[in-house]
């Protein structure tokens, strides 16, 4: 499969976002897939998020990863997560313009889950989420419980950052999600990549 990736700058809320967009199939869901939290080094070129895309490249989806502002080449500066979901809320804007077509779909890991869904939640247009290791204990997350669309939170058992019986706790007040544990995967699932990939595209 051919991967062909474009690097380009999206105009953001508060300046140019730096992006990386896979072109994909057309009649393919588009996902926007959003990084973890900056201020600890996250990127879009996260081992994590680079997978992820990676997973719904192979299935020929179009997929859009982008810095929040702040991060690498993006303006800005870091905005506790509330401009980081604008930023989310912009990259799907730019999706849904390239794919008018098709739905979108939006998957975050760790923060990125915070920020994307927080995004994702208030836009109609997304019509299926993925959370990898999402960050409830740093982040409320309480604006999911009366989410209707289909949520997929990955987590692994033995995560370091964020404790599993939290996720599996958050997850029970969902109503409609499919959880899937990863045993003995740590926050980054570092042996664990290809089950992460697995979860992720199964049952799509």
């Amino acid at each position: 499969m051919q991967h062909h990736h474009e690097k380009l700058f999206i105009e953001g809320p508060v300046g140019k976002l730096q992006a990386i967009y896979q072109t994909g199939e057309a009649d393919k869901a588009a996902v926007v897939i959003c990084h973890p939290h900056p201020q600890f080094g996250g990127t879009m070129r996260n081992k994590v998020v680079y997978w992820m895309a990676r997973a719904f490249e192979n299935l020929g989806h179009p997929i859009l990863r982008f810095n929040f502002r702040g991060v690498e080449q993006s303006e800005g500066n870091w905005d506790e997560g509330l401009g980081e979901a604008d930023d989310a809320a912009t990259a799907l804007d730019w999706m849904h313009e390239k794919h008018p077509e098709v739905p979108l779909w939006l998957a975050g890991f760790s923060f990125g889950c915070y920020a994307g869904l927080t995004a994702a939640h208030q836009d109609s247009r997304v019509k299926r989420m993925f959370a990898v290791a999402p960050a409830v204990n740093l982040w409320d997350f309480s604006f999911m419980r009366n989410e209707t669309r289909p949520l997929k939170v990955i987590h692994g058992t033995i995560d370091e950052l964020v404790p599993h019986e939290m996720v599996s706790a958050w997850v029970e007040l969902l109503d409609s999600v499919e959880y899937h544990e990863i045993d003995g995967a740590g926050h980054f699932f570092p042996e664990h990549m290809e089950h992460l990939q697995l979860a992720l595209t199964s049952t799509l």
